[in-house]
């Protein structure tokens, strides 16, 4: 079965052509250059995870959309220059698509999965009909981190998460905190954050992230 990751290119090109915006314009709003923006839509260049949910807000699709080999696309509004800022990104809630049950069961076979070139994998453990909540398995490989550029992100919510095996450097706002196996932690998700395994050993951790839409 063909990586989705491979995906990525022809159908970031497919939505952003039929959003109208040009390569110059997407490049101009995520304050990057048009050969990156060029090289992600030809395979050679795969984005950050930041960068990933920058390119889906700026397209208005959930970035498991961009993952996909086709499909109808009907992109959201997008927002203007001034509303697309690089530290301030869509809920986790918006990576995954729209389906949902009151009733949600999921296996390891068929969980969706999230895998970005910075070695974090998000896997969805369930899809039920509270929109406002994301309850995923988190994996970052050895050297992985939210954001290589060292930037932090927020968004509206709480995170809540639990340690399964490996250690994760969290940074939360000014505070640097160490998630090993069976520590948990629990923050307000608008102050700024970043997670990083600087260790050896793969991190997987289930997380939970709830309260997207809410006011601060």
């Amino acid at each position: 079965m063909k990586d989705p990751i491979e995906y990525l290119g022809p159908r970031l090109k497919e939505i952003r052509l039929k959003t109208g915006l040009s390569l110059r314009e997407i490049a101009r709003q995520l304050d990057v250059s048009p050969s990156f923006v060029s090289q992600i839509e030809n395979g050679k260049s795969q984005p950050s995870v930041a960068t990933l949910y920058s390119l889906a807000k700026l397209l208005g699709v959930p970035v498991d959309v961009l993952f996909e080999a086709h499909g109808e696309v009907v992109p959201a509004p997008t927002k203007s220059s001034a509303e697309v800022e690089r530290g301030n990104f869509e809920h986790p809630m918006d990576a995954w698509d729209s389906s949902r049950a009151r009733i949600s069961a999921v296996n390891p076979n068929n969980r969706s999965v999230i895998t970005m070139d910075s070695g974090v994998t998000w896997e969805r453990l369930a899809a039920t009909s509270e929109g406002s909540v994301n309850f995923m398995e988190i994996n970052y490989e050895p050297g992985a981190e939210t954001n290589k550029t060292g930037e932090l992100i927020f968004h509206d919510g709480f995170e809540y998460g639990y340690a399964l095996d490996g250690e994760l450097e969290v940074t939360i706002g000014d505070l640097v905190l160490q998630l090993s196996k069976g520590h948990s932690i629990g923050f307000d998700s608008s102050i700024p954050h970043r997670f990083r395994n600087l260790g050896k050993s793969p991190f997987k951790g289930v997380w939970f992230v709830h309260g997207c839409g809410i006011e601060h």
